[in-house]
Parts: structure tokens; sequence; C-alpha cells
């Protein structure tokens, strides 16, 4: 029988001398991913992601971008049951230089959106980071703009 999951997490990013770069984290099982992870309670899905985040990433200063979810689905076979998991990524733009390791993940490495694009595992979640990097450079022409 198939079990539904749900996670959040977000397309964490810095700006460093002018220059964009994405927290990539290594899974145990050797994905490269963005902070991510289930909801817990009766938590909202931005809630989650903003706990991931801290939890897996060490990071407390960032924040959420407005007007930008999207969602990517799995299955995968857990303690005989079928899980169809759905993972929605917002952005949060990181005011801090450093995340810092969770026990959860192998590795953790900031990476400019070409390497990015190329470290990411999974379609799902690299489809979503090129939609997020065209978002982040719509966002950031409008604000020269004003």
């Amino acid at each position: 029988m198939a079990v539904e999951a749900t996670s959040a997490g977000a397309i964490l990013f810095r700006d460093t001398r002018g220059r964009r770069e994405y927290l990539l984290l290594k899974s145990r099982p050797g994905d490269w991913e963005f902070p991510k992870g289930g909801v817990e309670g009766d938590e909202e899905l931005q809630q989650t992601a903003i706990r991931e985040v801290k939890e897996e990433a060490g990071i407390a200063d960032f924040r959420l971008l407005d007007g930008f979810r999207e969602d990517y689905s799995y299955v995968f076979e857990a303690n005989g049951n079928t899980i169809h998991k759905t993972v929605h990524l917002f952005i949060a733009r990181s005011f801090e230089a450093s995340a810092e390791l969770s026990n959860e993940h192998r590795d953790l490495q900031w990476r400019d959106y070409e390497q990015a694009i190329n470290t990411v595992t999974q379609d799902g979640p690299r489809e979503i980071l090129e939609r997020a990097h065209e978002h982040i450079d719509t966002l950031e022409e409008e604000q020269q703009q004003q």
C-alpha cells in the first residue's frame, strides 16, 4: 500500500562578492540535495522549510523569498511500504556566509549556479533550481529598476 509523505525545504543561496552561490548537502546515501525534511505535526510548509534550514544548514539569519514554491515527487520503498513523497521547495537568501554540517549529511558545499546544476543528483530538484535561479534574477532586476 502507498503511504503519502510530505517534506519541505529551501534552495538556499548567498551572495559572495557579487557572486551567487547555492548550498548543497550530501545525503547519507550520497545524493546532493537542498536542506529539506518532513512536515511535523500541523506545521505549515514554510515553517517546515525554515526549521529544516536551521537544523540542516546551521543557519539562523536568512529569509524566504516571496512568490516561489515548487514541488517534485518520487517513490521509494521503506519497511515494506511504498512511499510517495512530495517535496515542496522555497527559496531562501542567507545573510550568513558559512553553513554548518549536521549529522544528517556527509558533506556540504556552496556552489555557483553552473556547478550546482551539475551537482544536484535528482531531476526534480535540478529543474526547480533552474526556475529558482531565474526567479532570483527577475527579483534582482526589478530591484535595480526601482
